[in-house]
């Protein structure tokens, strides 16, 4: 890709976003449908890359740090953004479980 295809680059942002809402919005009833043992295997993947987003978002210790305002803002977003894309991965077959359309290894580019 070319570094000024800037629609190329919102495209491939657009579809990380995409799937950091789907990662929100499947993770908890999922958690649901392991609890009340609906849905086996538990997807540990999932749950360790969560645990791994939330850890990184109240940790003191950042990339950049918080008090360099803008900057570590962005830090946070980025590596919490990224982590919740790796977590909406790992919930593919629970989304196959319930129905939902599963994508395929190809059709998303969901690095951050």
């Amino acid at each position: 890709m070319k570094p000024w295809n800037i629609v190329g680059r919102l495209r491939r942002r657009s579809r990380a976003l995409g799937r950091i809402t789907r990662a929100l919005k499947l993770f908890v009833p999922m958690c649901g449908d392991v609890v009340k043992g609906r849905y086996r295997p538990p997807p540990w993947p999932a749950f360790g890359w969560m645990l791994a987003a939330l850890a990184y978002l109240v940790s003191p210790l950042d990339l950049i740090p918080d008090w360099l305002l803008l900057l570590g803002v962005v830090d946070d977003m980025v590596v919490v953004g990224w982590l919740l894309t790796k977590v909406d991965r790992s919930l593919d077959a629970y989304r196959g479980w319930r129905g939902f359309p599963v994508m395929e290894e190809g059709d998303d580019e969901g690095e951050f």
